[in-house]
């Protein structure tokens, strides 16, 4: 596989000046929804040194933190379709549609290169919170309902999408609060300020083994290779799942050489033992390189899922 990822990237690349494009020509801008340090930061970044070690021009990751992930998305999908502007981002992708009405049209003003990953949430709790386990901290909730705090990074997150579904499953009452990323929430949570957070196991298992909170959870239908120790949300009694993926999109315009050239170059790095190792040691459970036609296909019907579930 990797030796005809390797071919298909070396027929692609030179085939672009054709369309004016010497693609790339200069640096890849991967634009990253929210703040350093989170879960979808530490991705792009992986993948990204990934990259500039195959492709001819460095690779770059910028934050444009606000708008629940909308003003990086407009910012890609104003971008130059060109190839040197996209856009990684994860499952609150779905839902921008959502969350922004009368904004952009995420699905379709950017198109889907690649689904990279998918992996489950996880269920942190502060260490100064009085249970012990999942089952415990549900009963203790829902003992004592509009008590205790949350960390999110709004509806259109997947901090909020994951404690929306498991509120609503569980039946429980918590007050939202709102950050501008997972980072800080995890400090919050760190802190004993807030009682849960759910945060992307590619950081949450970090979180767990350094001993900033206790992970509970995973929100996958199995548990997690990554961290055998943790149960899934149905042993502890939350009959639902949620994984969450990380894609990269181009603008809606950008040349289909371009897109397929992009996407053989995540695929290339995608099969490197190297990084499917690191993706492993960061919590992700499947490392993915679908193509453009398939990924198109995963996020529609992730929309239509999760679009449902928000309304």
């Amino acid at each position: 596989m990797t030796r005809r990822l390797a071919l298909l990237l070396a027929l692609l690349l030179p085939s672009l000046p054709a369309l004016g494009q010497a693609w790339p020509e200069r640096p890849l801008r991967l634009i990253v929804p929210y703040a350093a340090g989170g879960a979808t930061d530490v991705g792009a970044r992986v993948l990204a040194e990934a990259l500039g070690q195959v492709l001819p021009q460095p690779v770059v990751v910028e934050n444009r933190v606000g708008g629940a992930g909308m003003i990086a998305a407009e910012y890609v999908a104003r971008a130059a379709p060109d190839g040197h502007t996209a856009l990684f981002n994860n499952t609150s992708h779905a839902v921008l549609r959502v969350v922004v009405p009368n904004a952009i049209d995420p699905v379709r003003q950017l198109a889907p290169v690649v689904i990279l990953s998918e992996m489950p949430m996880v269920m942190l709790v502060a260490n100064s919170f009085p249970a012990a386990d999942g089952k415990a901290f549900i009963e203790a909730v829902r003992a004592a309902p509009g008590r205790y705090d949350f960390g999110s990074t709004g509806g259109g997150g997947t901090l909020g999408m994951a404690a929306l579904l498991f509120r609503r499953t569980a039946g429980l009452e918590m007050n939202e609060i709102p950050y501008r990323g997972g980072a800080p929430a995890t400090l919050d949570l760190a802190a004993g300020r807030i009682a849960l957070v759910f945060d992307v196991a590619l950081t949450a298992f970090q979180t767990a083994r350094g001993g900033q909170a206790r992970a509970f959870a995973v929100t996958s239908p199995e548990r997690s290779p990554a961290a055998p120790e943790v149960p899934s949300w149905r042993e502890i009694g939350v009959d639902a799942e949620m994984l969450v993926w990380q894609a990269l999109f181009l603008p809606a315009g950008t040349p289909a050489p371009i897109r397929a050239a992009l996407h053989a170059a995540v695929a290339r790095v995608q099969q490197t033992e190297a990084l499917q190792r690191k993706w492993t040691e960061l919590g992700v459970d499947r490392v993915l390189a679908l193509s453009p036609e398939e990924s198109e296909r995963y996020v529609l019907r992730e929309v239509e899922r999760w679009e449902a579930l928000m309304r």
